[in-house]
């Protein structure tokens, strides 16, 4: 089961995210954000002219610490390398950290299928593999 390309670039949502940056005084800048199926894009202005930094999916371990307070919803997104990068969002628009959230097990699902049936395909594809591992077991 190999995902399409039209698979790979559905938009899940598309809105205005506030990064906090990553210099010495970390401000709030807020940026333009589409979710698609197997990424996160940040685009710097609201025309999506700019040039967008691309987080895939596969690269995020999990979207942490959710914290809610009167305006604001602040999450932080966990990359496999454990950086970690803030967020915040207005509280009337609250679901980016949890649609991120469905969007990433959504991904790791869909590659755990893949990988499996990868596998499964090799080994019938190689029968003799099989009873090699049957004729070692005890």
């Amino acid at each position: 089961m190999k995902m399409s390309a039209e698979e790979l670039s559905q938009i899940v949502k598309e809105g205005e995210l506030e990064k906090r940056s990553d210099n010495l005084l970390q401000f709030w800048k807020r940026k333009t954000c589409v979710l698609t199926t197997d990424s996160l894009n940040i685009y710097a202005d609201t025309q999506k002219r700019s040039k967008s930094k691309e987080l895939k999916l596969q690269s995020i371990k999990k979207v942490d610490c959710v914290e809610r307070t009167g305006k604001f919803v602040y999450f932080t997104i966990v990359t496999m390398d454990n950086k970690e990068i803030d967020f915040r969002c207005s509280a009337e628009d609250n679901c980016w950290n949890a649609v991120i959230t469905m969007a990433l097990i959504d991904f790791q699902n869909k590659k755990a299928i893949q990988d499996f049936k990868t596998r499964q395909d090799n080994e019938s594809a190689s029968p003799g593999q099989q009873e090699r591992r049957l004729a070692r077991a005890p």
